[in-house]
């Protein structure tokens, strides 16, 4: 009992010092701007003297909220832009991933393993290691500065491969030869066995692939030279420490997205990292 007692204290505090920050960012942006920099004026470079924590606002305001939504229209243009580009790329891993995946674990041919190895290297390598090559052949397409400099590199990303390949290995293979023997052709055995049985681990993929797409920042920034192609993440790095009360507004409004999509597929996700599936 005091063991279990300790490790909940434990916990709470850590899950305590891990939400402090996003509760100051949404207490923050109720506060009005004078409110604001009265609590975080010391840390700004002109600043002097300690910071205090962000509890509570005394005299709650939407103004900047209304500033972003309805009188700034380039953090709603970013805000679709992101949303676009953050779809197209689920979309296409959808498409790619799943039947990249599903050759991988389901069919051998030769260099197979070496092929599969090869993606986990691809995996491996920051963004900076391919970042020459990638410009230099979509420059060659001409498809510098438009969206699809982002959305082409995403959907065919790596990661979504190797984590499916890991859900497609745990069907049985007993149950896709049962499949095969009552006339099922590789298709229909691909859409109607492989697919359901992996749906907690494409749900998983879709989640983590939004939240990394969703906070892309290297990318936009060497690909995309219009501003006005650029998505939500590039929004917040142009918002000066003048108007840290609309920074505020602007980062619990990214999250929002983030957060919904994780309360709706927590499960699946769970379910996913644990990469659990039906055993034989």
């Amino acid at each position: 009992m005091i063991g279990k007692v300790v490790r909940t204290v434990v916990m709470s505090l850590l899950a305590l010092i891990v939400i402090t920050p996003l509760l100051m960012t949404l207490f923050g942006s109720f506060m009005g701007s004078d409110e604001l920099f009265a609590h975080i004026s010391p840390v700004l470079p002109s600043g002097a003297g300690q910071a205090t924590l962000l509890l509570y606002p005394r005299i709650p305001s939407l103004t900047q909220y209304i500033a972003l939504l309805f009188d700034n229209g380039v953090f709603l243009t970013m805000f679709w832009n992101s949303m676009r580009i953050v779809v197209l790329i689920l979309m296409g891993q959808m498409v790619v991933g799943t039947l990249a995946a599903w050759g991988f674990a389901s069919y051998r041919f030769r260099f197979s393993q070496a092929l599969f190895m090869g993606y986990i290297a691809l995996m491996m390598m920051p963004f900076q290691v391919t970042l020459v090559p990638t410009y230099l052949t979509l420059e060659r397409f001409k498809l510098i500065d438009t969206v699809y400099a982002v959305i082409l590199p995403g959907i065919f990303t790596t990661f979504s491969v190797f984590l499916l390949r890991q859900f497609f290995r745990a069907v049985p293979r007993s149950l896709l030869e049962a499949a095969r023997i009552d006339g099922a052709s590789e298709p229909m055995v691909f859409f109607r066995v492989g697919i359901p049985l992996a749906v907690p681990g494409i749900a998983s993929m879709l989640t983590l692939s939004f939240l990394d797409n969703w906070n892309l920042i290297e990318q936009p920034m060497t690909y995309l030279k219009t501003e006005a192609l650029h998505p939500l993440s590039l929004y917040l790095m142009r918002i000066g420490s003048s108007n840290a009360d609309v920074a505020m507004a602007a980062s619990v409004l990214t999250l929002l997205p983030a957060l919904m999509l994780f309360f709706f597929c927590e499960s699946y996700l769970v379910e996913g990292i644990q990469l659990t599936g039906i055993k034989e």
